[in-house]
């Protein structure tokens, strides 16, 4: 079969590494594996239940004479237990400091991964290939990795790069359509924080499938982004914007999951919620974003995803979340605001009262 792909890179000082992005990747990622084999390194997947079923040829032809260490599916798996499961496993599997590690999965499997890379035997290296839209389009590039504990999202993590990101959109074809809907809340984030072109195409093409011949230019330029502003800072330092503004919705995004106990909303869902709470906020801050709601709104409806909360949460819960949240700086929360389509902000130091307004507006009781 003919592969069909592009390169990009991501352009980390002292840690470049490439994307490889198109359809029919699974030649090239058993290239690189058996080389690697041949080598005489170790390889371990990791990958989830139902990935095992549903992509079971995809792992017999890639992986073979690799180990592959299968977890649950769903966000609870991202968890100080489940991360133990793993080592167990490497070291029942003799894995060494030359191993490598194959993310297989999507945005749980790859942060569980990439963060068992970065801590087992002090670090090790690994490859991510991931399975579902938001994991292509976000979490697959930029080397955050992580675990949720019962503080809040993330809280446990590391920056650890991967050597390379292989993404193959054949593999969306099993993808169950709510979590390609959750994907799309992150491709519908990076056009509204840094490609106004990118929002207004996706306003204009109507509903994008795993079939759909835009499909790659969209996930494409979701990378470019995101490479672009990783590579300009990798650590999220940047006294304002930089790799924070890949938070838009995400404070409001992680206290949802979080008081919900990483159940009751798939990410993108969260995120969701959050963009339309973000974009409420940059409003009642001063910016009047013009055309922006109900553009938003009727993207967000066209994936069946959600704009305000299902059922309501306690406000007293969302806001302790929100404190407990890494993004807080000095005790501050810091939000990513909307000037315009395309052109995001970060403040700090935002009343209270109004985001509890935007709460409540939103649902929370």
């Amino acid at each position: 079969m003919e592969i069909l792909s592009k390169t990009l890179e991501v352009g980390i000082k002292g840690k470049a590494y490439p994307i490889h992005l198109g359809s029919s990747l699974g030649l090239k990622v058993r290239s690189v594996i058996q080389k690697i084999l041949d080598s005489g390194r170790k390889v371990c997947v990791v990958t989830d239940e139902n990935l095992k079923v549903s992509q079971a040829s995809f792992i017999n032809q890639c992986f073979d004479g690799c180990s592959i260490c299968v977890l649950p599916a769903g966000e609870t798996t991202k968890s100080m237990h489940y991360l133990g499961k793993t080592f167990d496993f490497f070291c029942d599997q003799g894995l060494g400091r030359n191993s490598v590690l194959i993310a297989f999965g999507g945005g749980v499997i790859g942060d569980l991964t990439g963060y068992a890379a970065a801590s087992y035997l002090r670090g090790i290296d690994f490859y991510q290939v991931p399975t579902t839209l938001l994991s292509m389009v976000d979490s697959s590039v930029g080397g955050k990795t992580g675990i949720n504990i019962s503080g809040g999202k993330n809280l446990v993590g590391a920056f650890y790069q991967p050597e390379a990101v292989f993404i193959d959109t054949d593999l969306l074809s099993t993808l169950p359509p709510r979590e390609f809907s959750a994907g799309m809340a992150e491709v519908v984030k990076t056009g509204l924080l840094g490609n106004k072109e990118l929002f207004d195409k996706l306003v204009l093409m109507g509903k994008l499938s795993d079939k759909h011949p835009d499909l790659v230019s969209v996930i494409t330029a979701c990378c470019v982004l995101k490479s672009t502003v990783v590579s300009e800072d990798e650590r999220e330092m940047a006294h304002s914007g930089g790799r924070a503004l890949l938070n838009l919705g995400h404070t409001f995004g992680h206290a949802i999951e979080n008081v919900t106990g990483y159940g009751a909303y798939l990410h993108g869902e969260a995120v969701a919620i959050g963009l339309v709470m973000a974009k409420n906020l940059s409003i009642r801050c001063g910016y009047s974003l013009e055309g922006l709601s109900e553009s938003l709104v009727n993207l967000l409806q066209l994936y069946q995803l959600p704009l305000s909360l299902k059922e309501p949460l306690p406000l007293e819960s969302l806001m302790k979340s929100m404190f407990s949240d890494k993004k807080t700086r000095n005790g501050k929360l810091r939000f990513v605001l909307l000037r315009n389509i395309g052109d995001a902000i970060t403040k700090e130091g935002i009343d209270e009262k109004m985001i509890e307004e935007i709460w409540r507006a939103g649902g929370a009781k």
